[in-house]
């Protein structure tokens, strides 16, 4: 570490254009990487839902109807002329109404009520359409111009629009409450106006270095996008504080700020190591996931901790060697009290934490394990506009999602078998198929291209179904699982089905698998870092019980105020919790055990907390801060409680170590004795 250290002091000019060329190229890179918001592109290619959208781009040139549109106040007539103007927007296809599901020439009266009312109701028109992907914003705009302030939009497209017009201003909003809030917990927490600039610019360049590269990976999702950058600010930041901290204090000791420097670099490694390797391996397990936005979001974020790793040892020196002289002009006294007294006082509350903490750890995992989740994005805010419009829908029409099958193509008798089983099914309010629409009399052969193409494709018959029920929950997801099992009792494997519920039903199945092998690996790499670290037994398990103990506690607050969780942020933050907020057990640990082998265990914890305890609670506000402040800007439900998560877990990371961590330790310090290798704690004679 010297010899790389007297090298970076040596050029540290050239390591400065380095980075500044690196981080313009990288800004220009990244407004030139795609961002997908489609959640089905992420599902694992065996998936029926991912086999079923390829079959049907393939076979059909229409999509899925995932989007409904509501017209106020108009006639029959007026009705049929919407149809024709949503028909003629580019790039909606498949507009589904009244007229093809009942003979619009016989009096409405006649025809099933329940089927009418799904689309016409107190003189309200409910259409069903399909959206281009990727041309969402477009669409929907036009769609709104056509349909007025009284019309609303409700579905998968009006979804997507949205989050692709909020994702910009509320990074923009985020960023502008954020930078302020961190600088201003910085200056708080050092003695120079400009030192926190040093920490935000080292670790912002990184980011914005990992933001260009994804240019190499074509795309990012939507979660990426939205939370990897100020995820890897509030996760590394720590990194830049530990060598300034050291530089600070070695400045003490030599009058050559490049000497102070090197004496840093060298100190300060081992802990900046540590600290993002913890957190490297816990990002990697993330990499491992079949439901691929977890695996995105993995890779962004080890790509980010390695850059910032990088960037805090080979920038920053070099930054703070040019301009060190701006950080002695702007010295201020400390504005924070001292902490000494803290250890005495949580030393006394030691046997009351433990109780406290191990009469609520079962309650807290077992909550946690039976939390109900949502699968998808959720529900949008009331006060956004797609937000209303979902409320206004629902309230004229109720709840409805289609489900696509595509059978073989041939047995119009087992076609039509199929469709009358379906029919019977609860909540299936209308199926529109060949079978019941044209009728098994007419052979397809005799009827125009552009009516058979809606039912028929070279080897594919398609059957649209709708239901009454939302997208995702128990009712939806077994209406899905009949409709698959009445489909595979006639054509077996051969049967696809697709749609929002179904994709979301194959969300289920794969994330619950993935949600396993993540927390084992997650643990598992974690626990092997710290052994390594602490070359002890005992000591990485009193860690990982602290730190999981405040995960356990963060995730089973929603079971017990009857909050569904987004499945997406539970899966995340279990691993990104974990492997962010351990660095507050290895920076206190860390102290402790250097203290152990000059004085007593008591002794040892007392000092440790009054020395640690300020700059856990800088790390712990930095994070709980990104979190909230996503929470609050955020109208993506999915990126929304990943930051309410992050921002708890965090608070409740930081009590865990201040007062479950020293008491375990305290009270484990025989065993800590004999399973440390060289442990050389001190005895007294």
């Amino acid at each position: 570490m010297t010899n790389i250290a007297s090298w970076i002091i040596k050029h540290k000019k050239a390591v400065l254009i380095v980075f500044v060329l690196l981080t313009v190229l990288s800004t220009a890179a990244q407004f030139f990487v795609k961002v997908n918001y489609n959640m089905v592109d992420y599902l694992p290619d065996d998936a029926e839902a991912t086999r079923a959208m390829e079959t049907m781009e393939e076979e059909f040139t229409g999509a899925v109807p995932d989007t409904r549109v509501m017209v106020t106040d108009v006639s029959i007539q007026e009705a049929m002329a919407y149809k024709e103007k949503l028909e003629s927007i580019d790039g909606v296809t498949d507009v589904m109404w009244l007229d093809d599901m009942v003979d619009l020439n016989t009096p409405l009266e006649v025809a099933d009520r329940d089927t009418v009312e799904n689309y016409y109701k107190d003189r309200n028109a409910l259409f069903s359409i399909s959206v281009r992907t990727g041309d969402e914003v477009r669409i929907t705009d036009e769609i709104y111009e056509l349909i007025g302030e009284e019309g609303a939009i409700a579905g998968e497209a009006a979804n997507t629009a949205n989050s692709q017009k909020m994702a910009g201003n509320e990074s923009m909003y985020a960023g502008m409450l954020l930078v302020p809030l961190i600088i201003l917990i910085l200056v708080l927490s050092t003695t120079s106006w400009v030192e926190p600039l040093f920490f935000l610019t080292a670790i912002g360049v990184s980011v914005l270095i990992n933001l260009g590269t994804n240019i190499f990976l074509g795309e990012v999702s939507f979660v990426t996008q939205s939370v990897a950058p100020i995820l890897q600010l509030a996760v590394s930041l720590d990194y830049a504080v530990f060598l300034l901290y050291s530089f600070q204090d070695y400045r003490k000791e030599t009058d050559n700020p490049e000497e102070a420097m090197k004496l840093a670099m060298k100190k300060s490694f081992p802990a900046i190591t540590a600290s993002a390797a913890t957190t490297f391996f816990g990002f990697i397990a993330l990499t491992f996931m079949e439901f691929q936005i977890g695996s995105d979001l993995g890779v962004n974020l080890v790509k980010g901790i390695v850059l910032s790793f990088i960037s805090v040892m080979v920038f920053l020196p070099a930054l703070t060697l040019v301009f060190y002289k701006w950080m002695d002009k702007t010295k201020h006294k400390s504005f924070v009290p001292d902490f000494k007294g803290i250890g005495n006082k949580v030393v006394k509350l030691k046997i009351p934490s433990l109780i406290l903490v191990f009469a609520i750890i079962v309650p807290a995992f077992l909550g946690q394990t039976n939390t109900k989740f949502i699968y998808g994005s959720g529900e949008a805010p009331e006060d956004t506009r797609v937000g209303s419009d979902f409320k206004k829908v629902e309230e004229a029409f109720g709840e409805t999602t289609p489900i696509v099958m595509l059978v073989p193509k041939g047995d119009m008798a087992k076609e039509k078998e199929l469709v009358e089983d379906i029919e019977n099914l609860d909540y299936v309010t209308g199926v529109m198929a060949y079978v019941n629409q044209v009728g098994t009399e007419i052979p397809p052969d005799y009827l125009d291209k552009s009516i058979t193409d809606e039912f028929y494709s070279e080897n594919y018959s398609r059957i649209v179904i709708n239901t009454n029920q939302s997208t995702e929950g128990e009712v939806p997801f077994s209406i899905v699982e009949k409709v698959k099992k009445a489909a595979s009792d006639y054509y077996g494997d051969d049967a696809l089905a697709l749609g929002e519920s179904v994709t979301l039903y194959d969300i289920k199945n794969t994330v619950t698998k993935d949600n396993v092998v993540v927390n084992v690996l997650t643990v598992v790499t974690i626990a092997l870092v710290l052994l390594f670290s602490f070359r002890s037994i005992t000591i990485p398990i009193i860690l990982l019980i602290t730190i999981e103990s405040a995960v356990w506690i963060n995730l089973s607050i929603p079971y017990f105020t009857n909050t569904p969780l987004v499945f997406v942020g539970y899966l995340i933050i279990s691993t990104v919790q974990l492997a962010a907020t351990v660095d507050y057990g290895i920076l206190f640990t860390e102290a402790y055990t250097h203290y152990r082998k000059e004085m007593p265990a008591k002794a040892a914890i007392v000092r440790t907390l009054d020395e640690k305890t300020f700059s856990i609670s800088i790390s712990a506000a930095i994070l709980s801060s990104v979190g909230f402040i996503l929470w609050i800007t955020s109208s993506n439900p999915i990126v929304g409680s990943i930051g309410l998560l992050m921002g708890r877990g965090a608070l409740l990371a930081f009590i865990m170590v201040l007062f479950v961590l020293p008491a375990m330790l305290l009270v484990f310090d025989k065993f800590n004795k004999k399973t440390t290798y060289k442990s050389n704690y001190y005895e007294e004679k």
